[in-house]
């Protein structure tokens, strides 16, 4: 389960099941923002559950954005993106060094997000919202918040009966060392009570447990209540950014007139810093951008 979201059906019970591995691009989100430990885990999570709730995309320009605002909790919240069909995966946690957390280990959910969240997930293609769910929750005493936040988004907002578990962790040195998350869907015509044992093996702790050690998915699948769940279907995922100096010149170009004149008038150039990736993108002062609006492509 390496790098990749797997879809399982059980014909029987019509549940589905997304799987999602994603540590390598967890690890190499986690490096462009020079993230220390806590915040590396927080995000690989993030980049998990985002992973699994775009494994239902079929189109190759839609993208499913997973964010949470965490107003009391240190790190603040985070934003994670699956794109590109949900094969690529990006994302940023709001405070990336935590020195009151790094180097003592996991901290519970509580003390770094805080007691209460909003959480909010956006389906889209460009120019068009497909579906949005916006929701307060509570954070859990234990377990993974952005599971327990993907979860109250489908059943609150979206009125979709699901269960998400995920599972990430990382070093002393800020590398994650795993990120994995589950989602189980029951359809309309699903086996509610099939839903409901399945269910319990997420309420109990038994699929974190899964997540976070088991290496085979045919394992997992039987964690999970799901024995005889075929696997329909497996992609790759990886990080990439859809950062680029265009878009650096775009946003530049949406700005008024008159800041645009006096950016130019600075004599410098302006460097645009992407929260997704950390690349820092440079627009010299000289650059036909800052002319009038109609001027830039």
């Amino acid at each position: 389960m390496k790098d990749s979201v797997s879809i399982c059906l059980d014909p029987a019970s019509k549940l589905s099941l997304a799987v999602a591995d994603c540590t390598s691009a967890a690890r190499e989100a986690a490096r462009g923002h020079l993230s220390g430990p806590a915040a590396s885990a927080a995000l690989a999570e993030a980049l998990a559950c985002a992973a699994v709730a775009g494994a239902e995309s079929s189109a190759q320009e839609e993208a499913v954005s997973f964010r949470a605002d965490c107003p009391e909790g240190p790190v603040g919240g985070f934003l994670a993106e699956a794109a590109n069909g949900g094969t690529t995966l990006r994302g940023y946690t709001k405070k990336k060094i935590l020195d009151e957390f790094d180097g003592m280990g996991a901290p519970p959910p509580r003390k770094l997000y805080g007691a209460n969240a909003t959480v909010e997930t956006i389906r889209s293609v460009p120019g068009k919202i497909l579906s949005s769910g916006v929701t307060a929750i509570q954070v859990p005493a234990k377990g993974s918040f952005p599971a327990a936040a993907l979860a109250a988004l489908y059943g609150v907002s979206l009125q979709r009966k699901a269960a998400v578990e995920a599972f990430a962790s990382a070093g002393d040195d800020g590398e994650p060392v795993m990120a994995r998350a589950a989602l189980l869907e029951c359809p309309p015509d699903g086996d509610a009570d099939a839903f409901e044992a399945a269910k319990a093996a997420f309420d109990s702790g038994a699929v974190r447990k899964a997540l976070a050690s088991v290496s085979s998915l045919r394992t997992l699948l039987g964690k999970c209540g799901l024995a005889r769940a075929e696997i329909r279907e497996t992609r790759p995922l990886s990080f990439a950014c859809r950062c680029s100096l265009e878009r650096a010149r775009n946003m530049i170009a949406a700005l008024p007139a008159e800041d645009r004149a006096e950016l130019a008038a600075a004599g410098k150039s302006v460097d645009i810093y992407c929260h997704f990736c950390g690349k820092l993108w440079q627009v010299a002062p000289d650059d036909p951008v800052f002319a009038k609006r109609e001027e830039c492509k």
